[in-house]
């Protein structure tokens, strides 16, 4: 265990100026409140908070971050209140220890939505200040270095969150070392078997490993001094579960994976990395398709450095990393590197206040996007999203950045760029071509948007997209035009009602008894309406208390006209559809159906259908919308009752843009071989589509089939039944009403 005097040098060796009174005085208040407290494995529990601590002096962090890390089990553990801290070590250290404590309860391997919404906590908690985030993954990288002292259950559990959520942050932070730390560790806890397996085969590697890494590191290093570029080269098989992932990805064998060394090549300025590069690509030859400049084009996280691949020294295919000394820096602390640096004079520490950077802009695009967001799922998909993709860097036709995951599409770069590109983008140019939109982007490409003023992105997008930003943005623009078709369904079926009473309908009158309906806009009334949740009559009544009167005055009004309020049956009133002569069923205030692909939220009867030409009523759904009947169906009797649930509906068929609609019919066959091949010929040169067909009655002599189709009006649908009678195999076809 780590002691008083070791911690105070630590800090001391990067940070002269530090405050041995302040880090002292933690110490010891943290080994009292601990007491004799025992971790799992049997070692006084203060050994935690201390490695924790010594791991964050790696990182070079401030006083505050090494006091808070000492004292970040105070609260949750001791007796030790939040108030006690801020008076003992000052508010901001107090800040920190309780932005801890609330993350230390959050289950992030729980069931979807607690997951999601414990992430939300977890990522405000360290949106204020980043040094949190730091101090939690020094915790959590302690944690797992000791996870064999855990109960099994409980391994599997934090080794799952961790590779979920702490690894791939820890990357968002550019904090490469910690991240591959935590993979190896939770890769060794989740699949012991391949970590078993993979660690014995680099094992065995070794003898012959280390003597070729050390001629590969002289080679480079004195084929570069010789060009006068003094640099330091290190070199390293790779890790257990970054080998695991290429098997996986690629679906290879450990024997056939061909680039297991990596080695890094650190100069002192960028122009010695190119140089570095071109030294390296005319003495050896390289990998086609693996050369990356994440210096010209650095990654989020400000990773920043030259990545190729090359057949070195005795054919060994060899990965190359060659960075500036500032850059190997960043690499390797991440966000770190900007939670603390030097005063102008060069002597002094800052605060600890955090630098923009890169990686915490990500992190504030990522609360943005919480608080755009519906709900914490959508916020935990867009964040998985963002976290685990690799990244494809595009352009915009003025020359603008923008970073995308691995496999995007011009529809995610639209959104990237804005929401309102991407809510109108109909088309794409990528390089001045036209593209599908549904293209998978490439590094360098350059993306022109095509848009359309009005346009709604189609659900079927969402299937597509692979950013969450995209994601979210479609399910939103979708949820708002369902919302507008039924607000659209619900106007017109109110002003209908308004009719029949003989008022006129208008949006003050309306908004005038929104607290009568319990609404906070006309849009939810209208919308209510048109899903169904509120019947037009209890808008009638809100707006004018003496609806009764004024209802039976008009009802008796329309069936004197002849009008479509129709005629009384039974207990209800319901509606009969008048015949304009031309089977269109046009009347003064019916609605107009075009398909279920229209503007409307409709959908046809579930047993039968009905098809242009048929005289057809609507019947209002709760949470369904319409579904429309032929007037002849006898499944109309089951609404005889519910009046206010009948709708004067009519076709308006687009002659540019013809729809097929649904029917079923009761065909009667001769059993013999090859009938069903008639019947289906028989459809098929007809033009109509079969959608399903099922076999209701057999007998020695017979079969019955019902048998769904589509067809384009009622006119084929009569063709496609004569065409069937006239086969002698065919005993009988009729259409099905349901």
């Amino acid at each position: 265990m780590m002691r008083q005097y070791e911690l105070v040098e630590r800090v001391k060796a990067y940070n002269p100026n530090t405050d041995e009174a302040l880090l002292n005085r933690a110490y010891v208040y943290a080994m009292r409140a601990h007491g004799n407290q025992k971790r799992a494995s049997g070692a006084p529990y203060i050994s935690h908070p201390l490695e924790v601590a010594a791991i964050l002096t790696e990182l070079k962090l401030d006083d505050a971050t090494i006091v808070a890390a000492l004292l970040h089990d105070t609260i949750e553990d001791t007796e030790t209140t939040r108030e006690e801290i801020d008076r003992l070590f000052g508010a901001d250290i107090g800040q920190l220890v309780d932005g801890l404590t609330k993350i230390q309860k959050l289950d992030l391997v729980s069931k979807k939505a607690a997951q999601a919404e414990n992430l939300r906590k977890l990522l405000l908690a360290i949106a204020d200040d980043v040094r949190v985030l730091l101090i939690k993954l020094a915790d959590r990288l302690h944690n797992m270095r000791t996870l064999q002292f855990m109960a099994e259950a409980k391994r599997a559990r934090i080794a799952e969150e961790t590779l979920d959520i702490y690894a791939p942050l820890a990357g968002r932070m550019g904090m490469q070392d910690l991240r591959e730390e935590l993979e190896s560790l939770s890769f060794r806890h989740l699949m012991p078997d391949a970590y078993a397996a993979i660690r014995q085969r680099l094992d065995e590697m070794g003898p012959k490993s280390g003597p070729l890494i050390e001629r590969i590191e002289n080679e480079l290093t004195q084929k570069l001094a010789a060009s006068g570029i003094k640099a330091l080269v290190k070199g390293r098989l790779k890790r257990a579960y970054s080998i695991w992932k290429k098997m996986e990805r690629k679906s290879v064998s450990f024997e056939q994976l061909s680039d297991i060394f990596g080695f890094r090549i650190v100069v002192d300025t960028v122009a010695e990395c190119y140089a570095a590069l071109g030294i390296v690509h005319t003495t050896w030859s390289s990998v086609p398709g693996r050369f990356k400049d994440y210096i010209s084009t650095p990654k989020q996280n400000d990773y920043h450095s030259l990545h190729t691949t090359v057949v070195g020294p005795g054919r060994q295919r060899v990965e190359l990393q060659i960075r500036t000394a500032e850059m190997d820096r960043i690499a390797e602390y991440g966000i770190a590197a900007h939670a603390l640096y030097k005063d102008p004079d060069g002597k002094n520490y800052s605060d600890g206040k955090v630098r923009e950077s890169n990686a915490y802009a990500w992190l504030r695009r990522t609360l943005e996007t919480l608080a755009e967001g519906d709900n914490a799922e959508e916020f935990l998909e867009h964040t998985k999203l963002e976290l685990f993709h690799d990244q494809v860097f595009c352009f915009t036709p003025k020359g603008r950045l923008i970073a995308l995951p691995r496999n995007a599409t011009p529809i995610d770069f639209a959104y990237a760029v804005h929401t309102d590109v991407g809510d109108t983008a109909v088309g794409a140019k990528v390089n001045g071509a036209l593209v599908p939109l549904v293209s998978t982007l490439r590094n360098g490409d350059e993306v022109e948007i095509v848009r359309a003023e009005g346009q709604t992105p189609p659900s079927a997008w969402e299937e597509i997209v692979v950013t969450g930003k995209a994601r979210s943005a479609i399910r939103r623009a979708t949820r708002v035009a369902v919302r507008n078709q039924y607000a659209g369904l619900g106007q017109q079926i109110i002003e209908r009602a308004f009719e029949r009473i003989g008022k006129t309908y208008s949006e003050e009158r309306l908004k005038l008894a929104l607290p009568r309906l319990a609404r906070s806009s006309h849009e939810d009334v209208l919308a209510a309406v048109g899903r169904g949740e509120m019947y037009s009559g209890d808008v009638i009544k809100a707006v004018f208390p003496d609806y009764r009167e004024e209802q039976s005055a008009g009802a008796e009004a329309n069936l004197a006209e002849g009008g479509w309020f129709g005629m009384k049956q039974g207990q209800g009133l319901v509606f009969k559809v008048p015949s304009s002569g031309d089977g269109s069923d046009k009347g003064p205030s019916a609605i107009p159906i075009r398909g279920i692909g229209g503007d409307l939220p409709v959908q046809f009867a579930p047993d039968g259908g009905a098809v242009p030409g048929d005289r057809i009523v609507g019947i209002l759904t709760p949470g369904k919308g319409i579904t429309i009947y032929p007037i002849q169906s006898p499944a109309l009797t089951a609404f005889d009752d519910q009046p206010e649930r009948w709708l004067d509906v009519r076709w308006d068929i687009d002659e540019a843009h013809p729809h097929r609609f649904p029917a079923r019919l009761k065909v009667t066959v001769i059993n013999e071989p090859g009938v069903l091949a008639q019947v289906a010929s028989v459809i098929g040169e007809s033009d109509g589509n079969i959608d399903a067909i099922s076999i209701t009655g057999k007998t020695a002599d017979f079969r019955e089939m019902v048998i769904d189709v589509e067809v384009w009006d009622l006119r084929h649908l009569n063709a496609i039944i004569s065409q069937l009678r006239a086969k002698p195999a065919i005993h009988d076809a009729t259409r099905v009403n349901g």
